[in-house]
């Protein structure tokens, strides 16, 4: 049966009429010589298609199930950057689409990406600050009100206001800064936190405009920040018009949502389990996430090669240096291991940390690339998130520590296992994020908060912070996600405090940011914390310690994981301490003097550089 029959048509005379072209351009000079372009309009499918370029070859025509998409595939590897035509013949009607080849930056395969000398300052743009109240409401979008006494409603920060604080951001001693997802979450709910894109090649309108990104990237670069962007391969939004003018069955899997809808099971252990079914493991991959958002299908060549191809267009647009993976193990594993293998070849020292959320070392260490465990596949990968590390982390601080699982125990404990990663220095560790608690739930427990990022920020790991916890913000997700996910005080003009001031921080806040501030800066260029090996001791009368040594220097770390006061003989640190009298404390600035013992205050926290 042909096209025209199938949808009851008759073959259009009249010109074609383009509504989307993605992407809108691309890069002359990239390894790929391969370019997929997607055409989106009425009945195009029935077109023909030529180009107007001499050194561009047309490779390939797909017409897929609707008639309203063409797939383009060219063929650019002898070509110079230009603008050309392609070109849609519909009987004695034509269309012309202008298309631009752009000349590429030079040494754009070089970008370097974030590693373990980077920390990551996560930022929620609807929710740090509001530097452009114009765009609160953009006419015509589903979702068109601001109301900050709603958690899930939009608040109306945007990039604007990101870039307006980026000299607090720092000042304060990061060296890198995630966004959750900016581009367009055209939504009738919910379109806030960025997770159920609509577009995938337009930043949201009420975040501002693609140049505004670039600049955002560009004025962070000036200030020696990096910048990560946060993806999802996985799902788009159910607003996306693949899913309301679907190009083909086989796009989204099980994509007969509204007859039969079918939910993943949020248990990513088929990847891993040796006995599981095939029923498990299809509806870990395939089921949506949420009614909201449609489960791409990336076994599809054609899906595969647009989100790539996406990718790869921020990277060279925008001039990302990181890219956050969404729900990693959610989307196709071949489809994913390819990505990241074409990546990899594209910009050999960029990194993507991929979002693996199960709590136990074997399996994030399945994750990362060049793992034993998962061999012989390769996934890839080179960063993985530590969820264990947060998940220990968070259980510690309730409890007293002891020798044995109880309190800090249960992080040397996490650490024994990093012989389980191939690279254990490109693991990223956190102790809170978007998705989860604040560390402090709704408490102000300042010792507890300053002990465990002492130890995210010592450890052999990429530390990721938080945006506002450096001014110790709280929340519970029993409340509501957007409980975690509070408007930054000081964000908007108007508001009571302005936690980006000293003045505006009570003093139990200044104590706080001034301990980030000393911390990250210290940090900040430091190869014995970047590249240094790792000793990490046996909990001792409830102290953790662990040292941190590089090319003869050497970083002792030693955390009361009680609240009590406690004496800790040093003769169990001596292959550290050796003959060392004193060292210098770097977080008081004190000078700790090297006897018999050590005495140690409730829950206090030592960075000692000998």
């Amino acid at each position: 049966m042909t096209l025209l029959a199938l949808f009851g048509l008759q073959h259009p005379t009249s010109a074609a009429i383009i509504k989307k072209v993605a992407p809108t351009f691309w890069w002359a000079g990239m390894k790929n010589p391969e370019l997929q372009v997607l055409l989106y309009g009425e009945h195009i499918a029935f077109a023909e298609v030529s180009i107007s370029s001499e050194d561009i070859t047309l490779q390939e025509v797909v017409k897929l199930e609707n008639p309203n998409y063409l797939i383009v595939y060219l063929n650019i590897s002898e070509a110079a950057p230009q603008t050309f035509n392609m070109i849609l013949k519909q009987g004695k009607k034509q269309t012309k689409i202008p298309y631009e080849l752009k000349q590429r930056k030079e040494n754009a395969s070089a970008v370097e990406g974030f590693n373990s000398s980077d920390v990551l300052y996560l930022i929620m743009p609807d929710r740090f600050a509001n530097g452009n109240p114009s765009n609160d409401i953009i006419p015509g979008m589903l979702e068109a009100n601001i109301d900050r006494n709603e958690p899930f409603a939009r608040h109306g920060g945007d990039l604007k206001g990101i870039e307006k604080h980026l000299d607090y951001i720092a000042d304060l001693g990061v060296t890198s800064i995630w966004l959750n997802p900016i581009q367009e979450n055209d939504m009738k709910e919910g379109s806030y936190h960025g997770y159920a894109i609509t577009d995938y090649y337009q930043a949201d309108r009420r975040f501002g405009n693609n140049e505004e990104f670039r600049n955002l990237v560009d004025q962070a670069h000036a200030k020696g920040m990096k910048v990560v962007m946060d993806m999802i391969f996985n799902h788009c939004g159910v607003e996306h018009i693949w899913i309301k003018d679907m190009p083909c069955k086989d796009w989204f899997n099980n994509p007969d949502h509204e007859n039969n809808f079918v939910q993943t099971s949020f248990k990513l252990t088929p990847h891993v389990d040796p006995y599981t079914s095939q029923y498990d493991a299809d509806q870990m991959n395939d089921g949506w996430f949420v009614p909201s958002m449609p489960d791409l299908n990336q076994k599809n060549p054609h899906v595969y090669r647009y989100l790539v191809q996406n990718s790869f267009w921020w990277i060279e647009f925008a001039n990302i240096d990181g890219i956050r993976m969404d729900t990693y193990p959610y989307a196709d594993y071949d489809a994913m291991s390819n990505w990241m293998k074409e990546l990899n070849e594209e910009y050999p020292n960029y990194n993507t940390v991929g979002e693996t959320w199960v709590t136990e070392p074997a399996y994030t260490a399945w994750w990362q690339k060049d793992s034993k465990l998962s061999a012989p596949k390769n996934s890839n990968l080179k960063t993985v998130m530590d969820f264990s590390f947060f998940d220990k982390i968070n259980t510690a601080k309730n409890e007293q520590t002891e020798t044995w699982f109880k309190g800090l125990d249960r992080i040397y404990n996490n650490f024994v296992y990093d012989f389980l990663y191939p690279n254990p220095a490109s693991v990223l560790a956190f102790i809170e994020n978007h998705d989860t608690d604040r560390f402090l739930g709704e408490g102000n427990n300042l010792p507890m908060l300053k002990q465990a990022s002492t130890l995210l920020l010592t450890t052999r790991r990429i530390p990721q912070l938080y945006y506002g916890t450096e001014v110790m913000m709280n929340g519970v997700k029993s409340k509501s996600d957007g409980y975690v996910r509070k408007d930054f005080p000081g964000g908007w003009t108007g508001d009571a405090t302005n936690a980006l001031t000293p003045a505006g921080r009570t003093k139990i806040q200044n104590e706080c940011y001034d301990f980030y501030k000393t911390i990250l800066n210290w940090r900040k260029g430091n190869d014995v914390i970047a590249k240094g090996s790792m000793v990490q001791f046996m909990v001792q009368n409830g102290v953790y310690a662990y040292a941190r040594q590089y090319e003869g220097k050497t970083i002792f770390v030693m955390l009361n994981g009680t609240d009590a006061e406690t004496t800790v003989p040093l003769k169990f640190y001596k292959e550290i301490l050796k003959d060392s009298k004193q060292g210098k404390d770097i977080l008081s600035g004190k000078a700790i003097t090297f006897g018999e013992e050590l005495k140690m205050g409730p829950r206090e926290s030592l960075v000692i550089e000998l």
